[in-house]
């Protein structure tokens, strides 16, 4: 008998951990949110783990959080994965169809598939995605479903996403330490996509950049399907930053300054207007401009989308995404960043909101839970692969755990 299925998506950013809980009743295909725990992130640079302990009690924090909104237990999780250490490649694969009356079955597909993969990576990199483009049969292209069509050769195109192995073992490492399971784990990036895109923006060609504390993340998306993931080394720590060493205030300040009053774009803001700026140390706070404030973060902010622009351009995509870009995470919710991206990269821009989900509405309904969300869309779109593990394997898991450590 089918019962309600319970998923969990984890979002570790480097200045946030989100944990977001959703339940999935039989026969529906829209998750209910019923959970969300939110921390500041410690142990966590640009994706990396850099301080086990501190990323540890990070996401327990968060999970526990979630868990008490939500009222149950939870015991596996599907991961989100960043970092500039993520490289991404396009690869082709070919094979003979196996069936003497040339019917292309399921088996076929895992064979191209495994074929497309099998690509020279270096000993010290991990496989995470292998993401179908399109297939070909006997020179036919564009096609996305090849079982049961008839055909001789068959062919694949698949986007191939590698990442550091020493960050996808420590991700895992810190998430067992908390007693949970990894069911899948995901680039953040492609999950993003899932809870902003619709088919249509994905046919006419768009592309995804989720500004987050580390890390700008991009996902290209053309003819429904990934052409380009690649991730920008910057992100609104960056800003934080310069605004700390500009206005010579501590940094927690500087984060606090940004959000209650950081522009784009100086002449969003009036010149006239003051804010107070804490001093460091026992120095004095002193008052400044805003558009002395907007005058540091611009040029950072600048420099984010320009490294965007330039990643977006090396996708074999059209001469315009039809689409334009979406902006997601919590740079996107700067005041001026949609009209200086529309500027930089010459085509339509708007803030990515997430869909396609109830509950929570009010809390989850924003940029910087996109990753989250998508995640648990992750895990409903793909519901065979990531449920089919046994959902007692993680007491199982504890009990093997307990065992080793006592005997």
């Amino acid at each position: 008998m089918s019962q309600t299925r319970i998923l969990t998506g984890l979002d570790i950013g480097t200045t946030k951990t989100a944990a977001i809980i959703a339940e999935i009743d039989p026969g529906e295909e829209i998750p209910r949110l019923v959970g969300l725990g939110m921390v500041p992130s410690e142990g966590i640079r640009r994706g990396v783990v850099v301080d086990l302990e501190k990323t540890v009690r990070t996401i327990s924090k968060a999970i526990s959080d979630a868990e008490l909104m939500a009222g149950v237990e939870v015991e596996h999780v599907i991961a989100g994965m960043a970092g500039d250490h993520i490289r991404s490649i396009n690869s082709h694969g070919v094979i003979a169809v196996s069936r003497s009356d040339n019917e292309i079955t399921e088996n076929d597909v895992e064979r191209v598939i495994d074929a497309a993969r099998a690509v020279a990576i270096p000993a010290d990199r991990e496989i995470i995605h292998v993401l179908p483009q399109e297939y070909i049969i006997d020179e036919q292209t564009g096609i996305k479903v090849p079982v049961g069509m008839s055909g001789v050769r068959l062919e694949a195109e698949v986007h191939i996403v590698t990442a550091a192995a020493t960050a996808v073992r420590n991700i895992y490492r810190a998430i067992n330490r908390c007693e949970l399971e990894v069911e899948a784990l995901v680039l953040e990036s492609l999950a993003s996509s899932y809870a902003l895109l619709n088919d249509e923006e994905q046919e006419l060609g768009v592309a995804v950049v989720d500004i987050g504390g580390g890390t700008a993340d991009i996902a290209v998306y053309f003819d429904n399907s990934i052409r380009h993931t690649s991730t920008v080394p910057l992100g609104g720590k960056n800003v934080t930053n310069d605004i700390a060493i500009g206005l010579r205030t501590p940094i927690d300040q500087a984060e606090e300054i940004k959000v209650k009053y950081g522009a784009a774009i100086p002449s969003l803001v009036d010149a006239d207007d003051m804010i107070s700026v804490p001093g460091v140390g026992t120095r004095s706070t002193r008052d400044i401009s805003r558009n002395v404030l907007a005058s540091i973060i611009g040029p950072r902010m600048e420099e984010i989308l320009t490294l965007a622009h330039r990643e977006i351009k090396k996708a074999n995509y059209p001469e315009t995404l039809a689409a334009g870009v979406v902006l997601a995470g919590g740079g996107a919710l700067m005041p001026g960043t949609i009209e200086m991206a529309e500027q930089i990269f010459d085509m339509p821009v708007k803030l990515g909101i997430p869909h396609g989900f109830d509950g929570l509405t009010d809390m989850a309904n924003s940029p910087i839970h996109a990753t989250g969300i998508g995640l648990i869309q992750y895990g409903v779109r793909h519901g065979e692969e990531v449920a089919r593990k046994n959902p007692a394997r993680g007491w199982w898991k504890k009990i093997e755990r307990w065992f080793n450590e006592h005997f």
